[in-house]
């Protein structure tokens, strides 16, 4: 991968993460607002699952971060990886959570159906990426073990031909 696409991908995700601030500390309360004469109980569950949503995807953007560092380093085929797929993983499952609970408190609502359906709709696709990361760590372990495999061939290699 070119040095030039991963410096561009870090710079979108630094946009996204300022943005994400942007959301969490102005639109959240600016939203708290507006939902003045609502029961105390929903505002607080609105406000906690937009914040916590958006962290989830601050976290996804940081780990995504470091896999780009370690891909430019030349690194990313290490076990040091696992921790960060295994965090983006959880952050979509989170994700996944908050947007079904989000669904469920609108369900008996004033809140249109299609709307909610939308939600519980988004709810399965952050768990279906949640389980795509799961398929994307198993092939990282097999490129592992074959870079592995690799570098003791080589080694053989070399011992024999000496």
């Amino acid at each position: 991968m070119k040095k030039s696409t991963t410096l561009i991908l870090q710079a979108v995700i630094a946009l996204a993460l300022l943005g994400s601030l942007v959301v969490q500390t102005v639109i959240v309360p600016l939203v708290w607002g507006d939902l003045d004469g609502e029961p105390l109980w929903g505002r607080i569950a609105l406000a906690v699952i937009a914040v916590l949503g958006v962290a989830t995807m601050q976290v996804f953007g940081i780990c995504v971060w470091m896999l780009l560092t370690k891909v430019r380093r030349g690194s990313i085929f290490s076990t040091a990886s696992f921790r960060y797929v295994d965090v983006i993983i959880g952050s979509f499952a989170a994700a996944a959570a908050l947007a079904l609970v989000l669904a469920v408190l609108l369900a008996p609502g004033e809140v249109a159906p299609g709307v909610v359906a939308l939600i519980g709709g988004a709810a399965l696709v952050l768990g279906g990426m949640a389980l795509l990361m799961v398929v994307m760590k198993a092939l990282l372990r097999q490129a592992i073990d074959r870079d592995a495999e690799a570098r003791a061939l080589r080694s053989e290699l070399d011992d024999e031909v000496i």
